[in-house]
């Protein structure tokens, strides 16, 4: 993979991000680790094809997040193309990075058909766990002015978008749901079942804490 493309893109998507302390190119960067780290468990795979997924997955993300009515997984798949097709990107690995885009959203059941999309997928939804989730969430939830806990404010049963009540329950409803299982290579539900675990350990420590029990 011809690492000047990667810089030309990584130039040209600047513009596509916001620093919202959720979706912001950290995201991306760190999803691009993931994801390359993620392939060397795979043989038969196309490397630039991730490298270039794992860039491009979330440029149409502050599109959905700002009101547009789209999906950021589709509408970014569109957007990678013609990218791709400007800086000359051999038709067949546009194709295979178009699908891995339009895949990569979990939330909407759809399943990868190649070995890149799937580590693509994983490696977007191992962001969602761990160390760096916890920091997310909480500071999201600050620039939304959501209260840390409520003992009188339980979880909802379904996760509609961006409208958990409390920074806590963010967790009960939508990062919990991540299950270790759920993830597609070896090399991701290993990283996925550790993440987990350091989450739920906080949880349930900082409840009680908030209670006084500890």
């Amino acid at each position: 993979m011809d690492e000047k493309v990667l810089d030309i893109l990584k130039e040209k998507i600047q513009c596509y991000f916001k620093e919202d302390g959720s979706h912001g190119f950290d995201h991306t960067q760190r999803v691009y680790n993931l994801a390359v780290e993620l392939a060397k468990e795979k043989k038969d795979i196309d490397l630039g094809v991730i490298k270039m997924a794992a860039l491009l997955h979330d440029i149409a993300r502050m599109r959905e997040v700002e009101g547009e009515d789209i999906c950021h997984a589709e509408e970014g798949s569109k957007m990678a193309e013609d990218l791709l097709k400007e800086a000359n990107v051999p038709e067949e690995k546009i194709s295979k990075v178009v699908d891995a885009i339009k895949v990569h959203r979990y939330s909407k059941g759809l399943e990868p058909e190649s070995k890149e999309a799937e580590i693509l997928q994983d490696a977007d939804r191992l962001d969602a766990l761990g160390a760096i989730c916890i920091a997310r969430v909480f500071g999201y939830g600050g620039m939304k002015g959501r209260p840390l806990y409520r003992a009188d404010m339980p979880p909802k049963k379904v996760y509609i978008g961006e409208d958990s009540t409390t920074a806590i329950n963010h967790f009960y409803e939508k990062i919990f749901k991540i299950k270790p299982e759920t993830f597609k290579t070896k090399v991701a539900q290993t990283i996925a079942r550790e993440r987990y675990k350091f989450i739920e350990e906080f949880v349930e420590r900082f409840i009680k804490e908030w209670e006084g029990k500890l």
